[in-house]
This record gives C-alpha cells, structure tokens and sequence, in this order.
C-alpha cells in the first residue's frame, strides 16, 4: 500500500511560503498577533516524515490510524474507512517504508497533496498520493491515501519539490471562509478544508486545490489534483490504477 525511507528533505521547505494576499481577508488572532493562513508545505513535509518514522518506531498500522483523521479513506483494494479497517490490525513485523517527492498545497494551506515513492520488506516498490487536511489546531493529518506497486523504483529527486496554488486572485476584505461543517471557525482556530461524504473529493478553503478519486465497478480508479493557476483550475496530478488482477 505505501512508501520509503525519508530523505532529509524536508528542511528546504521548512520556511513557511506566504500566500500573495491572504484566503479572503481571513485572519487569526495567536498571541496578539494576525495571523494569515498559508501554504505552508515544509510542514506537510515534515508531517509525512513524522508518518513515516512513527511506522518504522511503533508500527505501521499504529502510524497509519495516528496520522488519519475520522474519515479518512484507504483502498485496499476496496475502498474502505481506514479508522474501521485499523481498528485491532496487527502491525507487521516490519514496516513499509516510505519518501515524499512532492507536494501541491492550496494557496491557503487548507489542504495538500503528496506523492512519493515506498519500498516493502520483500523488495517490492511503488508510488504514493496522499491527501493531507490542517486540522483546526493547524497540525495536519491524512483524509485519503492511494497507489501502487512498479516495475521500477520512482527517481529519487535531489529536494521535495512543492507547487502552491496562484494566490493572485485572492482579494482581502471578503467574508471570512467557513469550515467543513458550514460554520466560521472558532476564534483562533483554521477553517477546516471540506471533504465530500464518501470521501472521494474535496476541495481547499480557499478553493485554490480540489481533488477527487473516481471508482470504478472493475475497483480499478483515477486520482485527480487540480490546482489554480491565474483564473482557472488546472491538473496538476493524474494517477491511475488498474484493476486488481488477483
């Protein structure tokens, strides 16, 4: 199902990257500060490799239900809740082991995309995508994670490279952005980006980054990432997985 041995990557995006003008006008007050929410894709980095060595330390179902939010979706091949489905596994006796190569963010930081390469303990290799959600308290957790095996390892790049969303149609003074239950966020807290029902799809606060997994009957599916670029909405990632055959 997943991933491989992080590099020390993340530390060129660690700096948090500003949005141009902000989601809305939307601000957060912390320590008498306002505060803009923002693409921040050093920290979504940094939550993959904290994913990553919490599997390798504690167990990789153990990581998988941490890292997961309520919702949270898995295919195995099926689709299924990923809380349910982890509930009472038994970690393996070795972890999957996994590396992020890539990430898009929504220009306000609402929500992520990462993609990366894992490696089992038998020597099979394949691809991640993950979608990653900030939570209100701003720490980031995963709603959707897919992928498959390959012939061929990935190329491992030199530094995680991160597109964000244009922030330039962004305007200030606008009503503040509400939160997945359709309420603004409470004083202090980051509107939370909303996700549909069967947990297919989704879309940032800002509506800079939307994403959607269509199934088909075979459980073979399509994994799309649309990011804004100017006044419109643009691929940026497409993934297909075929059927399982067995």
């Amino acid at each position: 199902m997943r991933r491989a041995l992080a590099l020390g990557l993340a530390v060129a995006l660690a700096a948090p990257v500003q949005a141009q003008d902000g989601p809305r006008g939307f601000t957060l007050e912390r320590g008498g500060r306002i505060l803009q929410p923002m693409a921040q894709p050093g920290e979504v980095v940094a939550a993959e490799l904290a994913f990553n060595r919490m599997a390798q330390e504690k167990g990789q179902w153990t990581a998988f239900a941490e890292f997961a939010t309520a919702g949270a979706v898995l295919f195995v091949p099926e689709q299924v809740n990923a809380q349910q489905w982890l509930k009472g596994r038994e970690n393996p006796a070795q972890s999957v082991k996994w590396q992020p190569h890539q990430v898009w963010s929504s220009c306000d930081g609402s929500l992520a995309v990462t993609k990366g390469a894992w490696q089992r303990p038998d020597g099979s290799v394949g691809y991640f995508t993950t979608v990653w959600q900030r939570q209100e308290e701003g720490d980031y957790k995963w709603v959707m994670d897919q992928g498959d095996v390959l012939a061929e390892p990935l190329a491992e790049p030199d530094m995680v490279k991160a597109d964000i969303a244009d922030c330039s149609g962004q305007r200030p003074g606008g009503p503040p952005p509400m939160g997945s239950d359709g309420k603004p966020p409470r004083r202090g807290k980051f509107p939370v980006a909303q996700m549909a029902a069967d947990g297919l799809s989704g879309s940032s606060v800002d509506g800079s980054l939307s994403w959607q997994v269509v199934v088909a009957p075979d459980k073979g599916r399509e994994f799309r990432v649309f990011l804004r670029s100017g006044e419109a909405m643009h691929e940026a990632l497409a993934s297909v997985v075929a059927a399982p055959t067995g």
